[in-house]
């Protein structure tokens, strides 16, 4: 697992040439724990963007990093995107607090600093919350949703559910794109849900360390090799960083 920040480079090199297109990134400190420092997010910008030209880099505003503002400190980096979860839900051992005035407060940063953000929904109000703060224009469109399945206590992995979600987002918001996120044993089916329903693809370390039930994945890059490989099975392949980048409504 890469923690440190030049591991986190290279790691993200070999995934950039295996054809990632997208970074979504946390730090840690020296002792491995989380945190928000924005300098060491950073030293990591400055080296993904030296090493990864032209890659999306997408920062964790998550609560696992700190508490309150401290959360957004990376914001005014400038980074192409940071994750911002509109609602609060319960985790497997805790409850993952977004209040509404720090939802706000991270989403003024992000529209300040023009950095797109990527709406985390671990529960359908999330869906609802952020459609509601693009029409009052707390949020610039198009959005980017990411359904996030299969942690304990939020969204379950259940194909029924994750097509309502997909219709609601596509009722609510016509023009917005979305990618399924699966935990663990589950990072695969959503791979192939997305693929299936025209969706994109998340992968990685951080939520999922094997290639099947008896495989240690040995790195980010042999997880999206994987993807490439099965998305053939469903007429679609990996896009390119400008393909990338107009879908999503990035600056080249």
């Amino acid at each position: 697992m890469p923690i440190t920040v030049a591991e986190q480079i290279e790691s993200t090199h070999e995934a950039f040439e295996a054809g990632a297109t997208v970074v979504h990134a946390h730090v840690r400190k020296d002792d491995g724990s989380p945190t928000s420092d924005p300098e060491r997010f950073g030293r990591l910008v400055e080296g993904l963007r030296k090493h990864c030209p032209g890659m999306i880099i997408q920062l964790s505003t998550g609560g696992r990093s700190g508490a309150g503002r401290e959360r957004g400190g990376m914001i005014a980096l400038k980074p192409d995107m940071c994750s911002l979860a509109t609602g609060s839900c319960n985790f497997p051992t805790r409850v993952y607090e977004n209040s509404p005035e720090l939802v706000d407060w991270l989403a003024s940063e992000m529209q300040k600093h023009r950095v797109k953000p990527e709406i985390e929904a671990f529960d359908l109000s999330m869906i609802f919350k952020a459609v509601e703060m693009h029409k009052v224009g707390k949020i610039a469109g198009p959005l980017h949703v990411q359904f996030v399945m299969g942690v304990k206590n939020a969204i379950p992995v259940d194909r029924d559910v994750f097509g309502f979600y997909i219709a609601t987002l596509q009722r609510l918001a016509p023009d917005a794109t979305w990618t399924g996120a699966g935990i663990g044993r589950d990072q695969i089916t959503l791979n192939r849900w997305s693929l299936e329903l025209g969706g994109h693809c998340r992968t990685g370390l951080e939520d999922n360390v094997r290639l099947d039930r008896d495989t240690l994945a040995p790195s980010n890059a042999a997880l999206v090799e994987r993807i490439i490989e099965i998305a053939g099975d469903y007429d679609r392949r990996a896009a390119s960083v400008a393909e990338a980048r107009q879908l999503l409504r990035l600056a080249a």
